[in-house]
Parts: structure tokens; sequence; C-alpha cells
């Protein structure tokens, strides 16, 4: 099992790299993955509906009117091929989920409707108070480097 998800993360990662450098093609590739997996899902769920809810109409376009003639392996087929564009171009989880949600996920934290307005007012604060440290870290840092050229230059 370990070899399976390795070779899939391996496989992955090397679809993200040559895809990085084409990125409206890695968009294209992205949008039908997603098309396909919605459709999929669609088609599986007209499926169901046309053979558990209505069994006793005998014709679907008068059950759902979304497609002529449910077949399983029409929807299915759908879901899976658009399930694997996404999980092999590492677009699965980021477009359903999104790296934020995950992240606040792994620190603990909350959701952002679930912080008191305290908290948010804290928590921006803070960033201001990074970004204001990073800035005099910066400046400082330009400092040492020019000093640096100086002394080369002599």
């Amino acid at each position: 099992m370990k070899f399976i998800i390795r070779f899939f993360d391996k496989l992955e990662d090397k679809v993200r790299g040559k895809f990085s450098h084409y990125p409206i093609l890695y968009a294209v590739v992205g949008g039908v993955g997603t098309v396909l997996f919605w459709r999929g899902v669609w088609h599986t769920a007209d499926f169901f509906s046309a053979q558990y809810f209505y069994p006793a109409v005998t014709d679907a376009d008068a059950a759902l009117g979304t497609i002529s003639s449910p077949l399983f392996w029409d929807g299915f087929l759908s879901l899976i091929v658009g399930i694997l564009i996404l999980l092999v171009t590492g677009l699965f989880v980021a477009s359903f989920i999104g790296e934020h949600i995950i992240i606040s996920g792994l620190r603990h934290e909350k959701k952002v409707a679930e912080k008191t307005e305290a908290e948010v007012i804290e928590e921006e604060s803070i960033m201001r108070r990074v970004h204001q440290e990073l800035h005099v870290i910066g400046e400082r840092l330009e400092k040492i480097e020019s000093s640096m050229r100086i002394k080369k230059k002599k």
C-alpha cells in the first residue's frame, strides 16, 4: 500500500512540476477534470434517482429530463476520470477544500465565522506587528549588505 501511495505522490509531483511551466494548460486540464467530476456526480445521482425514486416510469426523460437513458457506467466513468485527473494534477483537494482550510485545521484554528470580533482584531494586530518587524529586519539587512559592498570595494 505504501508503494502505491508513494508512486502516485511522486507522479503528482512530476505532473505539477511540468504543468507549473504552462499555467494556461494546467488551468484547462484542471477545469476539464472538475467538469468531468461534477458531470459524474450529476449523472450518477440521475441514475440512482431514476432507478430508485422513479422505478415505475419507463421513460427516463419524463422522470428526470436530463439524460435520455440513464446508464450507471456513464456517470460513474466520468466521476472516476475526473477524480483521476484532479488527483494526478494535485488539484483535487485544492479545488474542493482549499489550502487555507487544511492549514487552519492542522493548526487547530477556529473558522473565521466562529471567532469573536476581539479575536479577529487581535489576530490583525499581531499580523501588523509581524509585518512591521519584517520591514525593520529588511532595512537592517539592506544596511548590512551595503556596508559589506563598501568594505569589498576598499
